[in-house]
């Protein structure tokens, strides 16, 4: 969550509508998608399964956050409620069956603890390393996420 946080705080308001290619996201999306992590894992332990557009039609949008600021408070905000639900969570519920669903056809059902780690987490670094290919093209510092970074200095 650290490192997560390193990486959004050094988005500027001004470049939240830049994206390298007309298929990628922008600045925004990708930003509001990562600050949203913490609470896929709140979610994934108090429900045993999400769907992700419901039979019922009431599907849900991705919220777009309009400012770093939003951004900061939504990622703290969440990471505080996840940590308090991993630290209250048993050994026993971690291992319950969580399910992902479209229109009430099962994607795929694991462990949550399988969906925390192989999921949840592995998805969330992978679109932090996205805004690490991001940041140098806009003239913005990377931070040093696993070792120094060419904008930041030694270990």
């Amino acid at each position: 969550m650290a490192n997560t946080y390193a990486a959004l705080r050094r988005i500027p308001d001004d470049k939240l509508g830049w994206k390298p290619h007309v298929k990628s996201m922008t600045m925004r999306e990708l930003a509001s998608h990562l600050a949203l992590f913490p609470g896929w894992v709140v979610g994934t332990l108090e429900r045993e399964s999400f769907d992700i557009s419901p039979p019922d039609g009431a599907t849900q949008q991705a919220l777009q956050l309009d400012s770093r600021e939003q951004i900061l408070q939504t990622f703290n905000r969440d990471s505080v409620k996840a940590y308090a639900a991993l630290r209250s969570a048993s050994d026993a519920h971690l291992h319950k069956m969580w399910t992902l669903l479209r229109g009430g056809k099962v994607i795929f059902s694991l462990s949550r603890i399988d969906v925390l780690l192989r999921i949840a987490l592995s998805h969330m670094i992978h679109h932090r390393a996205q805004l690490g290919v991001y940041q140098p093209l806009n003239d913005l510092p990377v931070p040093a996420l696993y070792g120094p970074s060419a904008d930041e200095g030694k270990f």
